[in-house]
């Protein structure tokens, strides 16, 4: 059936920023989401079963797209990626993001598409140097699997996409007020439980990495939605806060709202970290409880990402409401209030404490 309001699809429609997406779109937008999820029950959304690592999985979701929905696409937003922290290799970083994104392109091809946005990631880019910000002109340097694949994805929109305008956004870590950002959450965690490596650091504590809060994000993607007949046929636009909390900030700044005091920090050598983490993950291999900082992790502990958001307060007259700085106090908050639901959003263990106790209200 056809649709009078325009249409948007979302791949990767069941994650948190899909989901946080269409909720906000529906009430301008016809919303179709690809995913091989399906939705929450209330998300307002048509949602189609798609597999982006086969082809004819791909192609019968098109398909189906048509039928019901028409050729008119006003916009795709394309969120579907494989990632993780384990660094362990993974086909699926070929298989989803960037041979997805390729088999997506072609079935597009036959569709009337005004606009893709792809969410790329500001780990594509080489860290700053002291004192500067990135913008969509800095050097290049994925140094791991999933900026790597982020950045073959952002090759094969550039040679494939026709005549389909693309917009990209390297998007800094996203988080909320119920953190749903696993560095941050695990920094915290660590802090809470005043676990060793809460007091240790080897890189350069004076560096920073820049966010951007989950409500931010989706503003940002509506005004490039709203803006999409205005904007350059390929563009590249970082989407972050300027107000960039340096490690020793973000360290200070947890203690203080966690345990009422500033919380010390020493600087290790590096190869005194990475061999602590690596004897950590040897003696948590049996329990299946591995830690999060691996050995691998350690030689990016100096990268800086600051950014400099002006080619998007240009195009997209976006500006972020949020900063990290000012939402840590009720992210703190909720741990307090409800440590064991806080723990389970972030997808992290329970300390022993909380698991050998029931909390009460929530």
């Amino acid at each position: 059936m056809m649709q009078e309001r325009p249409l948007v699809v979302i791949t990767g429609s069941s994650g948190l920023i899909g989901s946080r997406l269409a909720k906000s779109l529906a009430s301008q937008y016809s919303i179709v989401g690809l995913d091989m999820k399906p939705p929450e029950a209330e998300l307002p959304i048509t949602w189609i079963k798609c597999d982006l690592t086969n082809e004819e999985r791909v192609n019968e979701a098109l398909a189906m797209l048509r039928q019901e929905h028409g050729s008119r696409i006003a916009s795709v937003i394309h969120l579907a990626a494989y990632y993780d922290f384990s660094g362990e290799p993974s086909p699926l970083y070929r298989e989803l993001t960037v041979e997805g994104t390729k088999r997506l392109l072609r079935g597009l091809q036959s569709f009337e598409v005004e606009q893709l946005i792809f969410s790329s990631t500001l780990l594509v880019m080489q860290s700053a140097e002291e004192d500067e910000a990135l913008t969509a002109e800095s050097p290049l340097e994925a140094e791991w699997d999933y900026p790597q694949s982020k950045l073959g994805a952002e090759s094969a929109l550039r040679e494939m996409r026709g005549d389909i305008p693309v917009l990209v956004l390297r998007i800094a870590g996203v988080y909320d007020e119920d953190c749903h950002s696993l560095p941050i959450a695990q920094q915290i965690s660590r802090i809470y439980e005043k676990q060793l490596e809460s007091y240790l650091f080897p890189g350069d504590k004076d560096h920073g990495q820049s966010f951007v809060h989950l409500d931010d994000l989706v503003g940002c993607i509506q005004a490039a939605i709203a803006r999409r007949q205005s904007l350059p046929s390929y563009e590249v636009l970082l989407i972050g806060e300027e107000d960039v909390m340096s490690y020793a900030e973000l360290q200070d700044e947890l203690g203080q709202l966690i345990h009422g005091r500033e919380w010390p920090t020493i600087r290790i050598p590096k190869f005194a970290a990475k061999a602590g983490a690596w004897v950590k993950g040897k003696l948590a291999a049996a329990d299946d409880d591995a830690p999060f900082i691996k050995p691998w992790m350690i030689d990016l502990a100096d990268q800086h990402y600051p950014v400099d958001i002006d080619r998007a307060r240009q195009s997209l007259g976006w500006n972020p409401k949020h900063t990290l700085r000012a939402t840590l106090p009720e992210i703190v908050s909720r741990l307090h209030d409800a440590p064991r639901r806080w723990y389970e959003i972030n997808g992290l263990p329970l300390p022993e404490r909380l698991a050998s106790r029931q909390e009460s209200g929530r």
